[in-house]
């Protein structure tokens, strides 16, 4: 299933639960923050058990350094008040779709597909788009936009409404969202698409700021604009301008050239450290390696992994710069892998390694793929070799790869030293569900099976999957009361735990229960 098709589904199931029901006619009042929230944890609840979802350390490492900078500065310009930075979520969900898109949902949640993931060229330009979407939160564009809708009449709201519907269900989409604007509420539809336009050029201004007052080049919002105008040549409808929800792309290239002489970080973005720095600099190796990474994610059919081959051909990788050598390299060595051709991967990696010496981030990034390489073929011990050759300073790709290793090789002490290494990091970050997932998987091999159950169940629960999560902690209970602790023994503190969140997550079930 489509990851937008997804969310355009779950916004409409949730206009018509009965905990959203719309105010009388005339309230325009805003949305509270905790109900955009919850608002948003029923749409990303169903992202997180769509097909497209998928959990990535590599590439999230890499989206994560360039989104924790815009949060920052977000919060600095005082775009983020404090009631919106500890209510929303502020969570990117990766979508293995190939289209040039990104979308914010309500409650700070994100959509991020691979697609576009694979098309910047520079950090700056991925920073413009995650700018441009965080902009669209911090300025309540949802709780506006929702305002607006329900300051209409019902009847326009199920014109849009049908409209919406029939150009998701139609193979010809622009023409069948225009029959509906002409079928007589054409109008107040236009209404709402100037309001959606004047709500893009206020996230393309707010967005602006954010990414330069980061750190980020001003030029990463035209060359993304660029890409958005290319990408659109060849998937536009060829509606007019003035029945779009979003400016002509021309347009915002425009705005966003006219500001650049305006901003003092336009000329100390990352760009300006690429070109002082080519061919090897980390911020021109990285994107190109990342962007063959999501590519390979987003077209992981046999047919689409075999396209890599096309790329490494002699006359075929010589034409190419040297950042494009190295990511047809990285790109060819990650589909071999993905087709299980374990020799072709390697020989590939071992060639990546040696050409991009001399640039950290490339370094680093060839090695985990070695040690994924590794790790697939079962090679534990290769690689824990691998990964413990690097700096001590390890990522959380790195830090999982080695989790992971580490319980494959079943040593006694190494899965101890996982375990509490992975402990450590979730009482840290207890919104990580990998770094549950994987402590469940060290507490099973270490035969606690109370925890393990207990670990998978909070995956469950930040996945906002209450049934599920209910549902284990209830076998981790039954495992309790017949004794079956497992090698271990008794954890009666694990098992008080276990009570105290099965009975929070019953009352979060019951709530949902009442939403729905």
């Amino acid at each position: 299933m489509n990851f937008c098709k997804t969310w355009l589904a779950a916004v409409l199931v949730v206009a018509g639960s009965t905990s959203f029901a719309l105010p009388n006619l005339g309230d325009g009042a805003e949305m509270s923050p905790a109900k955009e929230r919850r608002l948003g944890d029923s749409i990303a609840r169903s992202l997180y058990r769509d097909a497209d979802y998928l959990e990535d350390p590599v590439v999230m490492d890499y989206v994560q350094s360039i989104w924790q900078p815009l949060l920052a500065s977000a919060k600095k310009r005082g775009d983020m008040p404090q009631d919106l930075a500890d209510t929303f979520a502020w969570e990117i969900l990766l979508g293995r779709d190939r289209s040039v898109n990104a979308f914010a949902l309500p409650g700070a949640y994100f959509g991020l597909h691979l697609g576009l993931v694979g098309v910047v060229s520079s950090r700056d330009e991925l920073a413009s788009v995650l700018a441009h979407e965080l902009s669209h939160v911090t300025q309540r564009h949802i709780a506006r936009n929702i305002a607006h809708q329900n300051a209409q009449a019902p009847w326009v709201m199920g014109a849009m409404i049908l409209g919406v519907l029939a150009a998701s269900k139609s193979a010809n989409n622009g023409q069948a969202a225009n029959a509906m604007i002409t079928g007589g509420q054409a109008l107040a539809v236009q209404s709402q698409l100037n309001y959606s336009r004047d709500m893009e050029r206020e996230a393309d201004r707010v967005g602006f700021g954010v990414m330069t007052e980061a750190g980020f080049a001003a030029q990463g919002f035209v060359g993304m604009f660029e890409k958005l105008q290319q990408s659109n040549r060849l998937n536009d409808s060829g509606g007019f301008a003035y029945l779009r929800s979003h400016p002509l792309t021309t347009e915002r290239i425009s705005d966003m050239q006219t500001r650049m002489p305006l901003s003092s970080a336009a000329s100390q973005g990352t760009s300006a450290a690429v070109s002082s720095a080519l061919p090897w600099s980390g911020q021109d190796l990285e994107p190109a390696l990342i962007g063959a990474r999501a590519r390979v994610l987003s077209n992981g059919g046999v047919d689409g992994l075999r396209v890599w081959q096309g790329d490494l051909k002699p006359a075929v990788l010589s034409a190419k710069p040297p950042a494009q050598q190295a990511a047809a390299l990285y790109g060819g060595a990650f589909a071999a892998l993905k087709l299980r051709d374990y020799a072709q991967a390697q020989t590939l990696c071992d060639q990546l390694r040696v050409r991009v010496q001399g640039n950290t981030a490339a370094v680093r990034l060839a090695q985990l793929l070695d040690a994924e390489i590794a790790l697939t073929q079962g090679d534990a011990t290769r690689a824990l070799a691998v990964l413990q050759s690097d700096s001590p300073a390890t990522s959380r790709a790195e830090r999982f790869l080695r989790a992971q290793a580490q319980t494959l090789q079943a040593q006694p002490a190494g899965i101890e030293q996982t375990a509490q290494a992975l402990r450590a990091w979730v009482i840290e970050r207890p919104r990580d569900a990998k770094g549950w997932s994987l402590l469940a998987a060290a507490y099973t091999a270490q035969g606690r099976n109370v925890a393990a159950v207990r670990a998978q169940a909070q995956v469950d629960l930040l996945q906002l999957d209450y049934a599920a999560a209910l549902a284990r902690l209830r076998a981790a209970q039954d495992l309790v009361r017949s004794g079956n602790w497992g090698p271990m023994g008794p954890d009666h503190l694990e098992a008080a735990i276990v009570d105290t969140r099965a009975r929070e997550v019953l009352q979060l079930t019951r709530e949902q229960a009442v939403e729905r």
